[in-house]
């Protein structure tokens, strides 16, 4: 169902692009033409991901919550890692991809969220209020069925000056199209340490469990996840441009270096020991 939906909206946007396509070349022939295309190429100009990694999310920043409260965004921070994401809850098209694409890899996820990592959602337009992100949150619990993790999803909103400087920190850069009140912005979420620092960001509208579960292992500096997965990830590195974890032959190589040295040290203790044993016995 979300992809026949994903489909569709693939096509409505290359059907969008064949309009502004035609609008440029209405633009090399007339005045009002040339205009347009140039604002349009204003707008997508400065939109697009600045990744300021290991820098702090500005954590003092205020927000309105689902229930109407005032909260500071360091209220999820502290003890666990946080799946970050900006977008608005009007967006035709592309926030919702994300935020589904999202919530499908968490479904897969054995980690919870409240327990193990927060997610929160950050309006970019300020006309949004605790009504629209109250909806929109109990809308996505329940298509993927995470009421019972409630807690640990936070959908935000809040004034222009707060979003500007969260967006700013997290190289969110974005413009706002007063022709058709849209925002043109990248597609993507962020991972960040408990701390507030900016660990990985993993662009795109689909967001695979390993992917997300890596991230937030590492994000959260092995306090999430098993043992199974620590190893996994002393095995991977992370592609910045492609937002995803791939095995390195290198690291797999090294930690089976490690392993064969631990065995052959256990080996050699042992027959010492043995043999230590077996003397003893002989003495006495």
């Amino acid at each position: 169902m979300h992809t026949k939906r994903f489909l569709l909206k693939v096509l409505l946007g290359c059907a969008v692009l064949t309009m502004l396509s035609s609008m440029a070349e209405a633009g090399t022939q007339s005045p009002e033409g040339a205009a347009i295309n140039s604002q349009q190429a204003a707008l997508l100009a400065n939109v697009g991901w600045t990744q300021n990694l290991k820098d702090k999310v500005p954590l003092n920043l205020t927000f309105v919550d689902s229930h109407g409260k005032t909260v500071k965004l360091g209220n999820y921070f502290g003890s666990k890692p946080v799946i970050l994401t900006l977008m608005y809850f009007e967006c035709p098209m592309l926030c919702g991809e994300v935020i589904n694409g999202t919530f499908q890899g968490m479904k897969g996820l054995k980690f919870k969220a409240g327990r193990d990592f927060e997610y929160v959602a950050v309006s970019i337009n300020p006309q949004e209020g605790p009504k629209l992100a109250a909806q929109q949150k109990a809308e996505y619990l329940k298509r993927y069925n995470m009421t019972a993790q409630a807690d640990g999803f936070h959908f935000l909103t809040g004034g222009q000056q707060n979003i500007q400087a969260l967006a700013k920190a997290v190289g969110f850069r974005y413009s706002y199209d007063p022709t058709t009140k849209t925002y043109a912005h990248p597609a993507g979420i962020i991972l960040v340490n408990a701390d507030g620092r900016i660990s990985h960001y993993l662009g795109g509208v689909i967001f695979h469990t390993q992917d997300l579960r890596l991230g937030l292992v590492d994000a959260s500096q092995g306090k999430v996840g098993s043992l199974t997965d620590i190893i996994l990830l002393k095995c991977c590195t992370f592609d910045p441009d492609t937002g995803k974890y791939n095995f390195a032959v290198h690291k797999l190589l090294s930690l089976g270096g490690v392993l064969i040295i631990l065995c052959l040290g256990s080996l050699i203790f042992a027959l010492t020991r043995n043999k230590e044993n077996a003397t003893s016995r002989d003495d006495s």
